[in-house]
């Protein structure tokens, strides 16, 4: 058996025909988004593996992947830089038996996504997978707010994929340094997490060592949904059209908070990559929660490094739940439906980051909440 799956080669393909016609995408469905997935990993972890097996699977479905050759000798703000018509854009677009499409991009991220949502045939889905980026921070800031791709892409989910042979090992070293690897902000990160190579993991009580990975995953991120696998064999429903990112999609995010308050506060020292909620009564002040944000993930006041925040608020003079999402410094909050009668208008914040305090934030949470006398 081979151990180290990226050492996998790409999928058979053809060449896409350049003598094609010209691409056809019409107006009529010019406003309806493709959803992205970033898929990133540790290296060894098996992110080769899963694209491949997406691009040979006979899921019925047109998925495009863009393997980036962005790298550290480039860094993620070239990726995102618009060439004009002399950049190199794409190394090669090739189109598979079962319909998907295969491409490198070597500059512009941006651009290679505009051509791909235009191209003659509607696309399912676009999956981006992060070689060489030790951080998808950046590419879901890019992805989720860049006004050129608002209409056309939308940032569905951020998948990483996990060692569980490997990956304890990796958690445990970090603690000893003074700066965290990779695998551990790709955990951070992350709204799915898939426990690969679980076949490989000792036979003698395989199950309690499984389940004590998944409880180091959840310290670190609570809200990410584990997902076991061999050689990345998974029920690609659980990884596509997640819309993590999605107002609308409320109902979920309700169950995690919900979920999350319940689970009783670890012993976690607060210099740990680690989530933690923060759950207040009462209607809040939009304009205070907007600063409180700003300054918490802009001026990291209060010293803390926030990765992933997502809650839902109870505004004042709204009969709108409002649900709140950033990622490192961009953040969005928006109402997802009216609260419903038999339910707790209650602000529930989940964060996800480096030296946080739950009494800090909680303190200075209270301060936008309107006085109730």
């Amino acid at each position: 058996m081979k151990m180290e799956d990226e050492e996998e080669g790409p999928p058979l393909a053809v060449q896409i025909d350049e003598t094609a016609e010209e691409p056809s995408y019409s107006s009529n469905n010019a406003d309806v988004s493709v959803g992205v997935t970033v898929i990133t990993g540790f290296l060894g972890a098996g992110k080769s593996t899963l694209v491949n097996y997406i691009l040979n699977a006979q899921h019925g479905k047109r998925i495009a992947v863009i393997l980036n050759e962005f790298g550290e000798e480039i860094g993620v703000e070239r990726a995102m830089i618009n060439d004009g018509e002399g950049g190199v854009l794409v190394e090669e677009w090739v189109e598979l038996a079962n319909g998907c499409i295969c491409c490198t991009v070597k500059h512009s991220l941006v651009q290679a996504l505009e051509q791909l949502v235009q191209m003659k045939e509607r696309l399912d889905h676009i999956l981006l997978e992060t070689t060489g980026l030790a951080n998808p921070a950046p590419l879901a800031s890019i992805l989720w707010l860049d006004d050129q791709l608002e209409s056309a892409v939308r940032l569905d989910s951020i998948i990483t994929v996990v060692d569980a042979k490997n990956l304890l090992f990796q958690i445990n070293k970090y603690r000893d340094v003074s700066s965290f690897p990779e695998a551990i902000h790709q955990i951070a990160f992350a709204d799915a997490i898939i426990l690969n190579k679980i076949d490989l993991v000792s036979q003698e009580a395989s199950e309690d060592a499984l389940d004590k990975l998944e409880k180091e995953i959840h310290e670190i991120n609570s809200l990410a949904q584990i997902i076991r696998s061999a050689r990345c064999q998974v029920d690609l429903s659980k990884i596509l059209n997640c819309r993590a990112y999605d107002a609308t999609h409320i109902t979920h995010l309700q169950a995690l908070l919900e979920e999350h308050q319940s689970v009783p506060s670890s012993d976690l020292h607060d210099s740990d990559v680690r989530t933690l909620c923060i759950c207040e009564p009462g209607a809040v002040d939009l304009d205070k929660v907007r600063l409180w944000l700003e300054e918490i993930l802009w001026d990291k006041k209060y010293g803390m490094d926030v990765y992933r925040c997502k809650g839902v608020l109870n505004l004042q003079n709204s009969d709108q739940l409002h649900t709140l999402q950033a990622v490192r410094e961009i953040y969005e909050i928006v109402p997802a439906r009216k609260w419903r009668t038999e339910e707790n208008q209650m602000n529930k914040i989940v964060f996800i980051g480096l030296h946080l305090n739950k009494d800090v934030l909680t303190d200075s949470f209270r301060t936008c909440v309107l006085s109730t006398t």
